[in-house]
């Protein structure tokens, strides 16, 4: 991989993280439209680490509210009333959220580094996104705010980002219409989901830096990431900015036909 492309896919990264076309899928596409040969592991590896400048990202922009949500946390822990506080709640509505993903991705891992490598299976799963999208704007009532989360609508959430690990379903569109299915106005949803996808970033990136080390070469690999990280980390922050206020005006589906026109394409060509 060269510096170049990393930039490229870090760019792709970033920006598609959050706004809900699917990073996974369109990691996977960029290279086979452009004619670039990665190895399956190689590109997996790059794929989630790469994740870790998003994931910065999500921190620098929801600073004062993942600070206020761990101290609350810490404090509520501390007092013997983890739920009395609502910030603090909210920290244990992200971490049941987290669940489900959790152990998904442990127990198929295999099935999902393979999926990567199928750009036809990726097209099929855009489509998915879009189907995801049409449904919450066409169901969702959007009369309920982050304030108003329940346990019941974090785990359900985060059933739904489970469909995300296969390349094609975006991770942010499925917690997004899982969060409007629940009646979430939209930018609450964006909020919730960004939140959420710090602990499930994290945790992958910790088992990604094992794959890494056991990579041959790995040492080579080193600047392409780092390159394709500051990518990230700079086109995710402003993809998050852009798309809560764009999310206060405007519904999903703009992004739900982008998908479908992705998707038939792929499939079309593959």
């Amino acid at each position: 991989m060269t510096i170049f492309q990393a930039i490229i896919l870090g760019i792709v990264q970033g920006l598609t993280e959050f706004i809900p076309v699917s990073s996974s899928g369109h990691l996977v596409l960029v290279p086979h439209f452009l004619g670039w040969k990665f190895s399956p592991d190689q590109a997996f590896i790059f794929d989630v680490l790469v994740q870790w400048g998003t994931l910065l990202a999500v921190f620098i922009y929801f600073w004062k509210d993942l600070t206020a949500i761990v101290v609350a946390v810490v404090r509520g822990i501390a007092k013997g009333r983890p739920f009395a506080d609502p910030e603090a709640k909210m920290g244990w509505y992200l971490v049941l959220a987290t669940i489900p993903a959790v152990v998904a991705g442990l127990t198929c891992k295999d099935f999902i580094e393979h999926a990567f490598a199928n750009p036809k299976m990726t097209g099929v799963f855009l489509l998915g996104t879009a189907v995801l999208l049409i449904i919450a704007e066409k169901i969702g009532h959007r009369n309920r705010t982050t304030s108003q989360i329940t346990w019941k609508d974090s785990l359900w959430i985060g059933f739904s980002q489970v469909l995300a690990l296969l390349p094609g379903i975006s991770r942010s569109g499925s917690t997004i219409a899982g969060g409007m299915t629940r009646h979430l106005d939209r930018p609450s949803a964006a909020r919730f989901s960004f939140l959420m996808s710090v602990p499930v970033m994290l945790g992958a990136g910790i088992l990604a830096f094992k794959d890494l080390a056991e990579l041959p070469a790995a040492g080579e690999f080193v600047l392409p990431l780092f390159v394709g990280f500051v990518a990230a980390l700079i086109s995710g922050y402003v993809a998050i900015r852009w798309l809560i206020t764009f999310l206060s005006k405007h519904s999903l589906l703009v992004f739900a036909g982008y998908c479908i026109m992705l998707g038939l394409t792929v499939i079309l060509t593959s």
